[in-house]
Order: C-alpha cells, then sequence, then structure tokens
C-alpha cells in the first residue's frame, strides 16, 4: 500500500481567463488521486469544518482510504490563493493560511504502519519527519517541498530529504534550496544529503530523474492542446510515480523510468480542468491509452 501525507486544501485559482474559489485541492490530495490509478492509496490530511463533506465521499468513491483523514473541530483547511500570468506558466501566490495544518500533530490509522510506499507531500517538514518515524520501515520514502517552507524553515526541510529515499522538486524550488542554476548540480547537492535519487519537475517541458550512480533520465511533458490550471501537475506527477513504483513492487532504475512517464502521463490530466476535477473524472482505462499515445509520440 502507498499513504500520502500532506495537505487537502480548498484553494482559490486566478488564470487570465478564469477564476475559481475554494475548490478542493492540495498536494495529498492531487497525489493519492493520481497514485489511486495505479495503486492502493491512503490520504493522510489534516482539514476543517469548512471543507465539504462531498469532497470526502468524491475521493471515497474513487477507491481512495480516506480514513487517515483528520477533521479539526472548530479549524479551518489549508488555504492556498494563486494567480497564474498570460501563458499559465507563471504563477504568483497571493496567500497562504495554513490553519489546520499548522499546529497538527500526525497520527496514522491502524494498518498504515505496514505502508511499503510512503511520499510526504508538500507539507511542514517538521510534521513530515514525524509522520515518517510512525511507518515500520517501508520500501521506499519520498518527499517534497515547496518555496514556502524552504524560505521558512530551510533546516527542517534539509533534514527531512536526508530521511527520505528520493525527492521530487520542481526546477525552481531546486535552485532556491541548491542556490545553483543547473539542475543536475542541484540534484547532486540533493543527493549528497542522502537521497538515492532525486526528480526535478520542469513543468510543460517534463521532469528529469537522476540517481546517486550518475544515472540519467529526461522525459518531456505530455503535449496537450489546451491547459486550464496547472495548479497540482507536479503533486500528480509525484502521485503517478510512485502509484506505478507501489503497482510493480519494485525500485531498480528500470521501473523508476517508467514511473516518470506515468508520473507524466497521469499529471497531464490534472491540468485540462481546475482543481482536481479531471483527476476525479479519468479511468485507468484512460491513463493507459494516454501512456499508450505518449509511447507512440516519444518513439523514433
Amino acid at each position: 500500500m502507498l499513504t500520502v501525507f500532506g495537505t487537502m486544501a480548498l484553494d482559490t485559482t486566478r488564470t487570465p481567463f478564469r477564476i475559481e474559489e475554494r475548490i478542493l485541492g492540495g498536494a495529498a490530495t492531487f497525489a493519492s488521486l493520481a497514485a489511486g490509478a495505479f495503486t492502493k492509496t491512503a490520504m493522510v490530511a489534516a482539514i476543517g469544518d469548512d471543507m465539504p463533506p462531498a469532497n470526502i465521499s468524491a475521493l471515497k468513491k474513487k477507491g481512495i482510504d480516506t480514513k487517515g483523514i483528520v477533521a479539526v473541530k472548530g479549524g479551518k483547511c489549508f488555504h492556498y490563493d494563486s494567480s497564474f500570468d498570460y501563458n499559465l506558466s507563471n504563477r504568483t501566490t497571493l496567500k497562504t493560511e495554513l490553519n489546520v495544518i499548522a499546529d497538527f500533530n500526525p497520527v496514522i490509522p491502524d494498518g498504515y504502519a505496514k505502508s511499503e510506499y510512503v511520499y510526504l507531500a508538500n507539507n511542514d517538514p517538521k510534521q513530515n519527519l514525524k509522520m515518517l518515524k510512525l511507518f515500520d520501515g517501508p520500501k521506499l520514502t519520498v518527499c517534497d517541498t515547496i518555496e514556502y517552507w524552504i524560505q521558512t524553515a530551510r533546516d527542517d526541510v534539509v533534514r527531512m530529504m536526508s530521511e527520505t529515499d528520493g525527492v521530487v522538486i520542481n526546477d525552481s524550488e531546486a535552485r532556491l534550496l541548491c542556490d545553483e542554476v543547473n539542475i543536475a548540480k542541484c540534484a547532486k547537492k540533493i543527493m549528497s544529503l542522502g537521497p538515492r535519487f532525486a526528480i526535478i519537475k520542469k513543468g510543460e517541458h517534463g521532469a528529469v530523474l537522476f540517481d546517486s550512480e550518475e544515472r540519467v533520465f529526461p522525459a518531456v511533458a505530455f503535449f496537450l492542446d489546451d491547459i486550464a490550471d496547472p495548479t497540482g501537475a507536479g503533486d500528480s506527477f509525484a502521485g503517478g510515480f510512485l502509484g506505478h513504483i507501489a503497482r510493480m513492487g519494485k525500485t531498480d532504475f528500470g521501473t523508476m523510468k517508467e514511473a516518470v512517464i506515468c508520473g507524466n502521463v497521469v499529471g497531464s490530466f490534472a491540468v485540462e480542468d481546475f482543481g482536481v476535477k479531471r483527476l476525479l473524472a479519468i479511468t485507468p482505462g484512460d491513463v493507459k491509452a494516454r501512456y499508450e499515445k505518449y509511447r507512440k509520440l516519444v518513439q523514433f
């Protein structure tokens, strides 16, 4: 089983073409739905009284184990408000409200401790470190982080990375963390902390997998005619990546290369609508069909 820990949010997203307010989002939500297309997935997150019950029901209908979602009485959900420019490539953070996750003490239900795969999605790195200790020797642990935590809790971010097997991070945040321009140098610095692999996400340009044996696998993004909302693409990538690895039960470099492609594929669905709407609508068959289309696009 794969367990995902992170935020379940009510997001506000603004583009030049459309605005959606307080819609279901959050790193753990995107990652869990993406992973759920490949493997049994459990989600751990804190929510407030303002989370509509229909959102929990939607996750359950997609087969996500929601027993780890904790409702904090009297609290409010994590809220992220951001805007994108005209080309939908550059995002500006307008507001980050931690709310219930600020003082959340991570707990997991019975049965989760035996999870073989653990993804520590964007969240307070101190909480992620606490969460990691609740598992009984998982086969693979992977973490992510964002600009907010790098700027406010850098030492904890570094400590979190040193305790995991792999790091998934976007290119701008890797450069911020490592104080380097070249992403290959960023990956080497990240792996020097302890992880045996690092994946640098490059948005519309795909992702690059690096490992401690100096192997590199660059993968282009799936080409799309229309993009509605890039929010959650990176989290969906990570969910697809880990979902495939958990499904295969292997962590060799060849399997990770396949997993990068799966991450790119499922991430491409996420950007086709606002929030997690598209991920709630797709089926494993949709993912398989797009995976095969991707294979044909990159073969020569």
